[in-house]
């Protein structure tokens, strides 16, 4: 009888020993490669584990990270589940990665606690958490530089920090490699590091070493020249961009690296202006010479402070024809622009897009402000007239003063070009002023007044020699 309880009591003890074992498989990864940032950091991995029933409630799934060589001797926890809560095979598991991760070589691994196994490790996969993922500037943001004959030139990254330019030196973990193009689409790996010493002409540029991810971390492009004389020209950039707003404060003027430096404003020296930047809140045509050791480099700048840019695509004068219509389109670079048409000097209801579709002659004029950030307006005017307007009368006054109104000698259509009609208009002195077969509705294009009201002659001539006269007065 004692035997037997022994052996129950083994037979159980078996049991319990096989029951608390439980084997991790090798996890599978939900991914290729992580490229991870602060928008994004959110992967899956996914294990099996058998016998289920093995498992304690008090059980906790652990992921562990291994470096960047694929090595666990020291690795990191990126995940803990909660005790009893995964008791199910499969399972999936959501993980982030740290924000120092960076290499190609990375592994995971599954481990259990109650009862303690370890799976085996996953696949490689390349990981990097990318701190600074925007583009950023070398150089003060000059797209040029020069370096006299066997000398060379030193491109560095810039950091300002803060809004004006996210420099990655400010996060001391990162890596840079810098590249030299080959072609508008290639380029080739130069050298690794905070700068790079030029000595080869050529268009440089840098990147942040985040291996196989793509990122946006990476700096303007640098073409390098040699200086071919003594003297070169180089370039100068506005730290607020040309214009720039004269209510975010002054703009920073910066001129490419040099051994010294001397400023100027609209052609005058600017006293103790010798350093390669120069704080400005005034426009004007600001210029550097820059002293390179052998060679001197020349750059100049027309800074305007008036916050945005815009342009027109109509002329100053535009004619009509019959049942046409001319639409005119403000391109601008202002933040949030307003903008208001306006023709003969009254506002058009409605006209408050940046186009406007022209159907009638006058003075018009668009007026385009930015009333956030930097608080300006802009304005351009210009006249619209009908190429051939329906007249009955042969005029014998005119006006060329500009306003739109009866500023050239516009005749009836019978007589004007297509007509085959001769139109000849003669000076007071006898002068031959005009003398056309294809009459635009258009003098004087230019008339130079001498005389306060000076008075013309015309003779209009059909081609079944029908003759007309009469005199024009030009009143300014």
């Amino acid at each position: 009888m004692t035997n037997f309880k022994l052996l129950i009591f083994f037979i159980c003890a078996f049991t319990i020993s096989v029951n608390a074992q439980i084997v991790i498989s090798k996890p599978n990864l939900g991914f290729t490669q992580a490229c991870a940032s602060d928008s994004f950091n959110s992967y899956d991995v996914t294990f099996s584990f058998s016998p289920e029933s093995a498992l304690t409630g008090s059980n906790q799934f652990i992921i562990e990270l291994s470096d960047e060589t694929g090595d666990f001797s020291n690795p990191t926890t990126i995940f803990t589940s909660t005790a009893g809560s995964v008791t199910v095979s499969p399972a999936t598991i959501n993980f982030s990665l740290p924000t120092d991760t960076a290499g190609e070589a990375f592994k995971i691994r599954i481990k259990s606690t109650s009862p303690a196994a370890t799976s085996s490790s996953s696949n490689t996969f390349a990981a990097y958490y990318k701190i600074q993922d925007s583009p950023y500037t070398i150089n003060n943001l000059i797209e040029t530089a020069v370096f006299c004959s066997g000398d060379s030139y030193l491109l560095t990254i810039d950091n300002p920090g803060a809004a004006i330019n996210d420099s990655p030196l400010q996060y001391p973990s990162l890596t840079f490699n810098w590249y030299k193009e080959t072609s508008e689409t290639t380029s080739v790996f130069v050298a690794a590091g905070e700068s790079l010493e030029v000595t080869e002409t050529g268009t440089y540029f840098v990147e942040t070493n985040y291996g196989s991810c793509t990122s946006d971390s990476f700096s303007n492009r640098v073409t390098v020249s040699e200086a071919s004389s003594n003297e070169t020209i180089s370039s100068i950039s506005s730290s607020l961009g040309n214009p720039y707003c004269h209510e975010n404060g002054p703009t920073t003027l910066s001129a490419i690296n040099g051994e010294s430096y001397q400023w100027f404003k609209d052609g005058e020296r600017i006293n103790d202006a010798t350093e390669q930047m120069y704080v400005t809140n005034e426009s004007g045509n600001y210029s550097v010479i820059v002293d390179l050791g052998d060679c001197n480099a020349t750059a100049s700048i027309d800074l305007e402070n008036n916050g945005f840019t815009s342009s027109i695509d109509v002329d100053d004068i535009n004619r009509l024809g019959d049942d046409e219509v001319l639409i005119a389109t403000i391109s601008t670079s202002a933040m949030n622009p307003s903008y208001e048409w306006f023709r003969n000097g009254s506002s058009i209801p409605g006209a408050i897009s940046n186009s406007y579709e022209i159907s009638e002659s006058g003075n018009y004029r668009v007026t385009i402000t930015q009333s956030i950030g930097c608080s300006s307006v802009k304005e351009f005017l210009f006249n619209v007239t009908e190429q051939f307007p329906n007249v009955s009368q042969i005029p014998n006054l005119i006006s060329p003063n500009g306003d739109g109104i009866n500023d050239t000698w516009v005749i009836p259509q019978e007589y004007i070009g297509g007509t085959n009609t001769q139109v000849m208009i003669v000076s007071s002195q006898g002068k031959i002023v005009l003398d056309t077969v294809d009459y635009q509705n258009n003098w004087p294009m230019v008339i130079d007044v001498k005389d306060i009201t000076p008075v013309y002659y015309y003779i209009i001539t059909t081609p079944n020699n029908q003759t007309r006269k009469g005199s024009i007065t030009v009143v300014k």
